[in-house]
Formats: structure tokens, sequence, C-alpha cells
């Protein structure tokens, strides 16, 4: 290859000095001398134009390894860049080069710049793809067909599988390298592999491996066809978990494969911390290489053999032959989807992977022993890992019949068996320290979620039987486990202890996965349960005074988490129904008061009154008991307290027949009737009330326990009207209201936990009879707070009287429950909270001017949220007033220069102050935002403009005076940036005719913005930048076409204040657009259309611009108007346009 034919050889002495240097570079940057220069050096070589002749000669003549690796990078670097320029004789000539050197030294120690002259190839053969013809990519392929199937030999045979790697991994999205191409380049790409090619690079593979392994399991000791075995393996390993989209055979009617890496498989085991179980689905023409061939018995065979004959070896299991060969197993495991014609041939063949694998994990406590007493358990838990493939992939009732048909027992028996010696092992070891025994449990958990998640409706009732005796086993087992833990953490003293610092949230993924089995055996779950916390109920009080209660109430923590999981679901935001398992067992149950879970949650519900009683609070309910009590009746309540009729009668599903359906509507009404209104329903609630209340009294400072009684209990109560309808007529929650409103006890709270509170307490005003008496109880209930605050106010002496400690205190606390307020607005509560906010408006203007130093945030976030929630609702005489009040609110924070950062300050000062002023600014984006809301969403009866009001006026007065505050250096915060292009976007796109009444101060800092925006690393925030020149070019353009100004000056041009000229947004945001497409960034000093055709001197790269110029906008039959059609073919145009004139460009 000598380059570019218009470009002469290099000389030898030329050559020879180029390579001296590169050699230099190289060694000072090892040996750390200068290495600035010399970085330099190789960056100057890398950014040459066509230096190929000088990399051919180092890789061939260097002894210096990291020469010879710079220059395949150089190679790689100009060849992309340049490939515009190369002839095909040339890229052809490039890839040549690079597959025969690979294949000549394949034997060279230094592997590393062998896999980067193969990566080079692959990148090259990629970049040509869509260019070379069927018979030019025949012509490369062969000649590594012929290293991968042995002709040349071992290390040849070895570089050629690697080569392949190369090349897959080039091909797949993930691992792909950038080339500077639009997206649609390496789809187009990835297809034609997938389509032509991949089946093929397979069975090379797996041709590779069959000639070697013989020699391998022959030979009594080290052989290098091992390293090629290996290879093909992991070659196999990296097809099989390519992302298969593409099937020309598919069967008419199906399914197209799904995008396994983001909608596989079931959510709650998609991404388990160390079980990812990616399913294999490459459709029927794979079925002849897969399934059909004996390929699945040739690889256990293999495994097998080598197995055998290294059994004495302890090393062999994880040595990379063996690894790989268990993952590529382990992958057959979720082989699924189309390759199967029937579901028999499928369990087929996971009976057969199965029957390989068996050894590795069966029996569990021999295998257990063996890796106590120091053999690998890496074999034991890609078993592990098998199962749960399999799991994923079947039914229970398939599952456990794979087992079955080459043992006496099912595949569910052996799983709750080595789920069993893994949690003895557990018990036994006592130790935080991960283990093995901690991956095995969780994959092993993460496969019973699979079995039982999938098809959760209904599922158990196709649960085997034998399978649902296995889980009340393992259940009994690790409940047991637990509560082992519980006790032996109870005198621990290292307060690093996981058990102790684990929070409730941490531990319920685990939890969850109990619950689950606990479900599957729910007749023996929920009396066990029942009894064990009974037991520990009764030692309490048998033991009180004399024994130390410490480890029981630790149990009785660990049984309330586990019995909450067992009987509720979490909500997620919307009423958790009770759980299925629970609905369609315990049909035979007469007696109300006999049925399991009315026992068990009556059991713990008699527990946590007990905590009402001061004696008892102080000697047993510790702030960790206490947490676990307030998150269990949370839990519980949601699911079981008070359930409305309608929701009774959800979950009906035609699966069952007549009789059992009735059967279980029986169970379900009979098990939520005790908790309903007319039985044991509002005593529990409020008894529950009580317990919030303690809790908030008598637990100063315990933040963890206070947000669980804020956020979870206390809102769980106010999610249904019917509950609030009993909870307005209760003494114990008006005895809370009005501790709230008048008291002084529940200051001490956190202030998040304040505005949670006050939100809570108004949802409550939900349950009142009328909308009025609804209104009534909030003024009520807020009063008393904003007459203080209008009261202070009002004082002469107030910015002495301010400062006081306790009233800062007070005033941040009532601020925070007013933005609570204002969060639970509900339109039967509109009025009073507009009131509420309306009486507040001069005295929080009066406060933004004391407290400037202080919580302004604060003061700014209840407006914010204020307007939110009111600004629709309201008539236009109410938004002129909010509307002015907003005004004044942004000219007071910007005439104090509120959050102005002086230089002077020190970095941490500084770095604080930006802080607060980026959190002030984002505040005051989201208040002009909620502002435009109004045109959009307005349910007044009458418009605003009757009041003179203008919504669009408003938001760019906002503008003029917020956009001045924000510098770049604060727009690199990620929060405010967002906010504030999304608020941009926004603007221009609705309100595009206000640009033009923009003074041009104004005008240019947006300008700033949005150039700022177009540099960005955020895709999204570069999207609502080209949004915004999107529809200010498309207004400019529709208003100019009918003989309007448009944007005006803005659009061609203005001077300054100091009398330069400004180029017009059009023109200078063209040049950018072209910049970033053109070179992916704005480096270069771009001249538009002619002038840039006119400064190529090349003839012939003159010519193929101003051609592609020329179709860019005129291909396809692209018309100006501004319509989606048009659009699309623009798309196109612009498509072919980058790719014909983005390499050549960037060499000039």
């Amino acid at each position: 290859m000598q380059g570019p034919s218009d470009r002469a050889p290099a000389d030898l002495a030329q050559l020879q000095a180029t390579m001296h240097a590169i050699e230099i570079a190289c060694s000072s940057i090892q040996m750390h001398v200068n290495p600035a220069a010399a970085e330099a050096t190789i960056l100057s070589f890398c950014q040459s134009p066509q230096p190929y002749q000088a990399c051919q000669f180092i890789l061939e003549n260097s002894q210096v390894a990291n020469a010879r690796f710079q220059a395949a990078a150089a190679i790689r670097d100009a060849a992309i860049r340049e490939w515009a320029l190369l002839t095909p004789d040339d890229k052809r000539s490039l890839i040549s080069f690079c597959l025969c050197f690979v294949m000549q030294h394949a034997s060279s120690p230094e592997g590393y710049v062998q896999s980067k002259v193969s990566s080079v190839a692959a990148q090259l053969i990629k970049r040509g793809w869509l260019d070379f013809a069927a018979a030019e990519k025949e012509a490369f392929l062969y000649e590594v067909k012929q290293a991968v199937v042995g002709v040349h030999g071992v290390d040849v045979q070895f570089m050629g599988i690697n080569f392949l790697e190369s090349l897959v991994s080039e091909f797949s999205p993930s691992t792909s390298t950038a080339m500077g191409l639009p997206r649609e380049f390496h789809e187009q790409c990835l297809k034609s592999l997938e389509q032509e090619y991949l089946k093929t690079f397979y069975c090379w593979a797996q041709d590779a491996a069959g000639s070697v392994t013989n020699r391998i399991i022959e030979s009594h000791s080290a052989v290098p066809e091992v390293k090629v075995c290996t290879a093909a393996l992991r070659l196999m390993l990296q097809i099989l978990n390519w992302d298969f989209r593409y099937d020309k055979n598919m069967a008419k009617g199906a399914k197209p494969s799904m995008d396994v890496f983001n909608n596989g498989v079931p959510h709650d085991i998609a991404s388990p911390k160390r079980s990812d179980c990616i399913l294999v689905q490459p459709g029927p023409s794979w079925r002849d290489v897969l399934v059909l061939g004996g390929h699945i018995g040739w690889l256990l065979g293999v495994y097998g053999a080598l197995r055998q004959k290294f059994s004495c070896e302890g090393y062999w299991l994880d040595c990379p032959v063996a690894v790989c060969a268990r993952k590529l197993i382990v992958q057959f495991c979720s082989l699924t989807g189309a390759i199967f014609p029937s579901a028999d041939m499928q369990e087929h063949h996971l009976i057969q992977l199965l029957s390989g694998i068996i050894p590795w994990i069966n029996p569990p406590d021999a295998v257990s022993q063996a890796i106590e007493c120091g053999k690998s358990e890496s074999e034991m838990l890609d078993g592990c890992r098998a199962l749960l493939s399999m799991a994923t992939v079947t039914t229970p009732t398939v599952f456990d019949r794979l087992l079955r048909s080459i043992s006496p027992f099912g595949t569910i028996t052996l799983l709750s068996t080595l789920m069993c010696e893994v949690i003895k092992v557990l018990m036994a070891s006592n130790t935080e320290e991960e283990t093995w025994s901690w991956i095995a449990r969780d994959i092993i958990l993460d496969t019973w979620t699979a079995l039982l998640i999938p098809n959760s409706i209904h599922e158990n009732a196709r649960f085997p039987s034998e399978g649902i005796k296995a889980a009340a086993n393992l259940f009994a087992l690790i409940v047991e486990a637990e509560l082992r833990a519980a006790s032996a953490s109870a005198f621990n003293d290292d307060e690093d202890s996981q058990y102790l610092q684990a929070s409730i949230s941490a531990m319920d993924e685990r939890l969850s996965s109990y619950a689950l089995i606990a479900r599957a055996a729910i007749d023996v779950a929920i009396p066990l349960l029942t009894g064990l916390f009974t037991e520990r109920f009764a030692r309490l009080h048998q033991g009180k005074g004399i024994a130390d209660p410490t480890e029981t109430l630790e149990e009785l923590y660990s049984l309330l988490l586990i019995a909450g999981h067992v009987l509720a679901d979490e909500g997620q935001g919307e009423t958790p129904l009770v759980p299925m398992a629970i609905q369609t067992h315990f049909v035979d149950i007469i007696e109300t008061d006999k049925h399991p879970v009315v026992v068990l949650s009556s059991t713990i519900i008699r527990f946590a009154e007990q905590s009402l009683d001061q004696e008892m609070r102080i000697s047993v309910f510790s702030p960790r008991l206490m947490e676990a009590v307030i998150w269990f009746l949370a839990r519980w309540s949601c699911t079981y307290l008070m359930v409305p009729e309608e929701l009774r009668e959800e979950n009906c599903d035609s699966g069952y027949d007549h009789e059992s359906w009735l059967q279980s509507q029986h169970s379900r009404k009979t098990l939520l009737g005790f908790f309903g209104q007319y039985n044991q329903g509002k005593p529990v609630l409020d008894v529950i009330v009580r317990i919030a209340m303690m809790t908030l009294n008598s637990y100063p400072g315990e933040k963890d326990l206070q947000a669980l009684t804020c956020y979870q209990l206390l809102h769980a109560l106010v999610r249904r009207k019917n509950v609030c309808t009993h909870l307005v007529a209760m003494d114990s929650w008006r005895e809370l209201a009005n501790a709230f409103a008048n008291g002084g006890t529940l200051f001490s709270l956190h202030s998040a936990h304040q505005r949670s509170l006050a939100q809570t307490l108004v949802l409550s005003a939900s349950g009142m009879r009328d909308p009025e008496a609804s209104n009534q109880y909030v003024r009520d209930l807020m009063s008393h707070m904003t007459a203080y605050l209008v009261e202070m106010s009002n004082k002469n002496d107030i910015k002495k009287f301010s400062q006081q400690p306790d009233i800062i205190l007070s005033v941040s606390c009532l601020l925070e429950r007013l933005r609570g307020a204002a969060r639970a607005l509900e339109p039967r509560t509109q009025v009073a909270i507009y009131e509420m906010g309306f009486s507040v408006m001069n005295s929080l203007l009066v406060l933004l001017e004391v407290y400037k130093h202080e919580f302004v945030y604060l003061l700014l976030k209840f407006v914010v949220d204020w307007v939110d929630v009111e600004i629709i609702h309201l008539e236009a005489k109410e938004t002129a007033i909010v509307v002015d009040f907003c005004k004044r609110l942004l000219q007071l924070y910007s005439s104090h220069n509120i959050g102005k950062i002086s230089i002077s300050l020190s970095s941490s000062l500084l770095s604080e102050a930006k802080t607060e002023m980026y959190k002030d600014l984002r505040a005051l984006l989201q208040l002009i935002s909620n502002l435009c809301s109004k045109d959009m969403v307005d349910f007044s009866s009458d418009s605003i403009e009757t009041q003179g009001t203008s919504i669009s006026q408003v938001v760019y007065f906002g503008l003029h005076i917020v956009t001045p505050l924000i510098s770049l250096d604060l727009l690199k915060y990620p929060k405010l940036c967002h906010d504030y292009f999304s608020l941009l976007s926004h603007m221009l796109e609705v309100y595009p005719e206000m640009v033009a009444q923009l003074n041009n101060e104004a005008f240019a800092q947006i300008l700033g913005t949005l150039d700022f925006g177009l540099r960005h690393q955020d895709t999204e925030i570069v999207s609502m930048c080209l949004k915004v020149l999107k529809a200010l070019a498309s207004y400019h353009y529709k208003e100019t076409s009918v003989g309007k100004i448009g944007l005006g000056s803005h659009a061609s041009g203005f001077k300054d204040s100091d009398g330069r000229f400004q180029e017009g947004i059009l023109s200078r945001f063209l040049r950018s657009l072209l910049q970033l497409l053109l070179f992916d960034d704005y480096s270069t000093d771009l001249r538009l259309g002619q002038e840039l055709a006119d400064s190529q001197a090349n003839p012939t790269l003159k010519s193929r611009l101003v051609n592609a110029l020329q179709s860019l906008t005129s291909s396809n039959q692209l018309s100006s108007t501004l319509d989606r059609p048009n659009y699309q073919k623009f798309r196109k145009n612009l498509y072919s346009f980058l790719i014909e004139v983005r390499g050549f460009l960037r060499t000039m």
C-alpha cells in the first residue's frame, strides 16, 4: 500500500526519521521525561495528512512496541478522517495490510499491538461496509476464514478469531467506535452483518473450537490449542449476546424480536445486582446451528470431559476455557423465542442443558461442603445462574418438570434444597463479609422471583404441589435465619454493623423475594408468622422487668418487616390490592375473626397499640422498633383499612371457574369487611392516628422515624376520600390538627416534615361534607400562621426583631407549612388556598427584603408552588393580582441584587454563594414557567385580557429580569441549565413574536446562552436549543413570506451599545449548525455555501462539495414548505450530504 495515488512515496531517510521521532516520544512517555512534548509529537503524527507510508514503515521495522501501537492508531485516525479522499484501491490496500500484518505476526509476544491492528482492520471494514461490493467483502473474509479454521496454524487461527471478535464488537451498538457518522449508517451496518454474516461467523467459531478440543482432551500437558478454544468459545458467547433485531426467516405473523436490553425481561428481574439475565432470541434461521445440529451435546460433552480430566486440579474451574464454556452453557439456557417451533422442543433443549449442569449444583450439601473446604465456587454460581435463565424463559410447571424427567424430584425441589443449603452456610458463617453464599442467595432469590412474578395473576394456582411444599419449608428456614441474625445483632457493639445500619428500604428487594416465596405457600406462611409473633409478644410481657428484652425486640423488628411484605405490596402511587395468593386461599373460613390474615394483623396492631403506654414505650419501643411499626402500619393500611366497596369487586379474572371465583370473592370481602368502616375499621384508624401523633411528639430528633410517620403513614391515611370522611370526624385527628395549628411542640420537626404534615392535614379536608366545609377547615387550620406572618411584617422594628433565632425558626417553619398546604390543593379547597396566599402577598415581599441573606429560596419555593396549583383556576381579576405580585417579586429580587456574587469571596464562600444563587434562579425560572401554564390550561370563566393581562408580556418581563442574572458559570449546574432552556424553548416556540420586542442587550444575552446550549454535552439541552432555532426560523419565514418584518433587525443584524455590528440570529446559528454537523465541534472557522466551495483548492473535491450542497437543497423533490413530509425529505438529503463531505472537509 503506497497511500493515495496523488502522494509521492517518502524517501527512506524521511521514514526512518519519523520512526525515530515516534520511538523517542513513546519512550519519553514511558520514562516520564517531558511527556507533554512527547504527546504533542504523537498527536501531530496522528493528525498529519496521509501518514500511511510512515505508519506501515514503523509497524514493519520498529523495535519499540508502543511505537507500533501508535502507528496503528494513526492509520485508523487518518483513514476514518480521510475516507472520502481515498480511492477504492487505497481502502482495500489499507485493510489488506492490517489483516496481513496481524496474520504474519500472529506469534508476536506483544499481543496488545496485534489486537490494536486487528481492531483497526475491523473499524476500516465497517467504515467501508456500505461501499464495498459483496465480492470485496467476501475477499477479505475468505482470508479470515482460512485463518479461523486453522489452515495457517494455531497462532494465526487465534488471531483470526480475535479479529472476528473485534469485527462483531465494532458492529454492535454498545461497543462500536465513534466515526462521526449518522446513526443510520451504524444501523444499516448492524442489519447487514446480522442478516448476512453473523451466523456464518458463529459456525466458523464452532468449527474452530471443534478442531482443537480433541487435542486438548487427549493431551497430558498444556497445549497452544487451549487459547484457540477459549477465543472461539468467547466469540460464540459474544455472538449470542448480540441484540438480535432482524430475521429474514421470521415466521409469518410472528412478533419481531424484542430489544432485550430495554424490555426483554420483567422489570423486577431485568437488572438485579448480580444476576443479569439477557434473553437470546435469534429467530428461526439459527435453528439448524444452535438447536438441531448437536451443538449443545458437543458443548456439554467437551466441558464434562475436561471437568473429569481435571477433577483433581482445583484451579481448572477458574481457568479461561472453563469459564468461557460455562458462560456459553448458561447463555444457551436463555435461548427462547421463534427459534423453537414448539414448546416441546424448547423443553427438550432445557432438559438436555440441565442434565449437564446438575453435577455443578447437586447434591447441594456436598457442593457446599467442597466449597467451604477450598474448592472454587464459580461453577456452583454458574449453575445457579443457569437455573435463573431457565426460570426466566419458562412457567413454574415446565420449570419443575425439567428435572423430573431425569430424577425422582422436580426442579423446584432442587431449587429449594439449594437455597436451604446456602442459608445454612450463611447462618453458620455469621459474617458480614460478602461471601459466595451471599451471591448464591441473591441469584436463587432472583430465580424464585422469575418463577413467581411473570404471570402474577393466578400464577400460584398453577404452582406445582411439590413446589408449594418446597416453598413452605424454604420460607420457614428463611424466617429462622432472619430471626437468628436479628438475635445475634442485639448485643453487637459494632456501630458499622450492616444489619443494624441497613434501612428498611435497603432490605426491601430481598424481603420482597421472601414474600413471593411465602405467598407460594401462604396457607403455611401466615400461621407461621402469627405463631412466631405471638410467642415473642408474650415473651415481652412474661419477662417484663426481669429479662433483657433486646433480643426479642430485634426479632420482633425482623418479623414486622417480613409480615409487612407478605401481607401487602408497595403501592408505588397506586392503591395496592390484596395479594392474589391471599385472595384465593382461606376460602373455607367462616368466622371472620378467625381468618389467618385478620389474626396476624390484629396481633401486630395490638402490639403497636402498646406504644401508647408511656411505661411500655420507654422500656420496649426504641426508635428503631417504632420505625418498623410505623412502616408496617403504613403499608398495611393502604391495602386493608376501610377499603371501599368498589375496590373490593376488582381483580376479577375469567381464568377461574365460576364457583372458585365466587369463593375467592367471598374470602376477599370477608377479610376486607373486618377492617371496614362498619366493623373494626374506625377503632383501628383511631389507634393508628394516636400512634402517629405520639411518634411526632415523643421521639424528638428521630428524623427517620418522623419521616416514615409523615411521608408514609399519614399520607397513606389521606389517600382515599372514604377514610378522610372518618378522619376529620375523629377526636384524635382534631387533636393532631389543633396541635399543628396552635401548638408549639411540632415546631421541633424537621422543616421538610412540617411541609409534609401540612400537606396531609389539608388533604384530609376532602372528607368534609361539602366544598364550603372543606374551605373552612383549611382556613381554620392555616389562619393562625398567615396572621402571624402578617402581624410580624407590619412591625416597625421588624429588621431588628426578625433576626432573633426563635423568630427565624418560626418564619422558616411557617413558610414550609404554607408550601405544604399549597401542594395539597384540590378543586374543593382552591378558594381557601388562594386566600391563604393572597393574605401574605405583601408580607412575603417584606420578608424577602428582610431575610435576603437567610431563606430567600424557601420563600420563592412557596410562591412557585402556590402559583403552580392556583394559576389555572383563577378568574381574570385574581390572575391580574397574582401576575402583579409576581412582577413585584421579580423586581425586588433583582433591584436588591439578591444573590449577587462578589469575586472577593473566598473559594469556599464563592462556591456556596453560587449554589444559593443557582437555587434562587431555578425557583424564579419555575415561577415564570408556571405562569406560562395559564395560556395552555385555563378553568376560569372569563378571559384574562379583560383585565389587560398578557401572559406573554409577563413572561418576557420575567425573562428581562432573570436572564442578566444567569451567567454561563451558573448554567453549568445541570438542573438550572435544564430549567432555563426548557423555559426558553417553550417561550420562543409559543411566543416567537415577542422576540422582536426584546432590546438588543436582552437579545444578545439569549443568543449567548443559545450558543452555550448548542455546545452542551447533554443531548436534551442541544435538542431544546435546536427547537428554539427551528421555531424562530419558521416564524421569520412565515412572517416575511406575507410581507411582514418577522424578527426584524434580530434576523438581519444590529449594532450593539459600542457601535459594533452584530450578526443576525439566522446567519449566526446556521454557521454554528453547519460546524456541528460537519465537524462535531465549533473549532473550525466555517464559511458558508459558495465561500466554502471556493476555498477548496482541489478541483475534484470542489466539484464534489458544490454538487453535495446542491443536492442538499434540491434532491428528493424538496420544496420550501414547512410541513412534516418536507422535513423528512430534508433529513434524507442531510444524511447523504454528511456521508459525502464530512471526511474530506475535516482534512482542509
